[in-house]
């Protein structure tokens, strides 16, 4: 199922294998998810679920959204809401008000996670694309961590597109893929995926199968 499960990630642990290696895995929340409403080719021109998950205080929720999810499904308002689109066959057996768990995954599965890179705000060259700090003799004068030229004098007598500079670093929608699922906790709703996942802790994080195997 292609499915785009949510997710809250924990953080990061390591596990040993049966070999006696360490692996090191990101651990996510994954669900349960709560579907909300379901988009059709026919009414919507898609197909498609509205899914929701994460618990956040009712008094936070404007009078709009608690009657969105009082129509579809009548389940509390949770705190993040996002649609995922399926294909008709897929979305064939789910209705509003059904649950999705972390056990649409298996171990050993390929997956990608979607998540928002930490933002590290404004940054320099060095930083931000790894560029060498300059010699701070010679004559080098208050330009150690600059970028250096942007271009040419006459042709095209102009910054190129895409040249690298400094600028915002991070707080960007990033996709992992091919992560491998190391063990699946259907009882605590938890994932294990091989190594990193985009995002701080307690971030929303989206699994679903990998796209490109």
């Amino acid at each position: 199922m292609s499915i785009e499960l949510l997710c809250k990630k924990l953080g990061m642990t390591r596990i040993f294998a049966e070999s006696g290696e360490a692996v090191p895995v990101t651990v996510l929340e994954a669900g349960p998810n709560t579907i909300v409403q379901k988009k059709t080719t026919e009414k919507d021109g898609y197909d498609a679920v509205q899914l929701s998950f994460g618990k956040r205080r009712a008094s936070l929720f404007s009078k709009a959204e608690k009657t969105h999810f009082e129509k579809n499904g009548g389940s509390d308002p949770k705190r993040w809401l996002l649609e995922s689109r399926l294909t008709a066959e897929e979305a064939e057996g789910l209705e509003s008000g059904g649950v999705i768990k972390v056990d649409i995954f298996e171990v050993g599965q390929r997956v990608d996670a979607i998540g928002t890179s930490k933002g590290r705000g404004f940054s320099g060259v060095v930083r931000r694309h790894g560029y060498a700090i300059k010699k701070r003799t010679h004559g080098t004068h208050e330009a150690f961590r600059h970028a250096g030229s942007i271009g040419a004098g006459s042709s095209p007598g102009k910054v190129i597109k895409g040249m690298k500079m400094a600028g915002q670093m991070g707080n960007a929608r990033v996709t992992t893929r091919n992560l491998e699922v190391i063990r699946v906790d259907i009882e605590r709703n938890l994932i294990f995926v091989r190594g990193a996942v985009p995002g701080h802790n307690n971030a929303l994080v989206k699994i679903r199968k990998a796209v490109m195997e």
